[in-house]
């Protein structure tokens, strides 16, 4: 891409958001995902929960299967993000709707990628 051999749109793991940026950093066009390197996966969802609008029903806490919501009765509850697994089960019981999903953006601590499959190992070698 420095070379002007590549252009913007030629990385999945980096989606949309990395096209935009890469088009306002060299001031160039958004272009859509060229399909010939893959196609953006959905981003993995967490919840979080507007703590200034949490009553502290517990309603979240019973309803979540991980236990990846902290908060007692009356108090002020707060998601745990590196246990949440965004099912949003916890979402529907709330009473205030102060529970939402939110896209977990990739960052160099969360972003990963599949590798394909090698098939079977290769013979040792003599």
């Amino acid at each position: 891409m420095a070379k002007g051999e590549a252009d913007i749109n030629q990385c999945p793991p980096g989606g949309e958001a990395t096209i935009i940026a890469l088009a306002d950093l060299l001031d160039v066009e958004v272009k859509p995902l060229n399909a010939e390197h893959g196609e953006i996966k959905s981003l993995p969802t967490i919840v979080r929960i507007d703590e200034q609008i949490c009553i502290g029903c517990t309603l979240c806490i019973q309803a979540c299967p991980v236990d990846a919501i902290l908060g007692a009765a009356k108090q002020m509850h707060t998601i745990i993000e590196s246990e949440c697994t965004g099912c949003d089960l916890c979402i529907a019981p709330c009473p205030v709707d102060c529970i939402h999903i939110v896209e977990v953006q990739p960052t160099i601590r969360n972003w990963t990628v599949d590798l394909p499959n090698a098939g079977p190992a290769a013979p040792n070698a003599i």
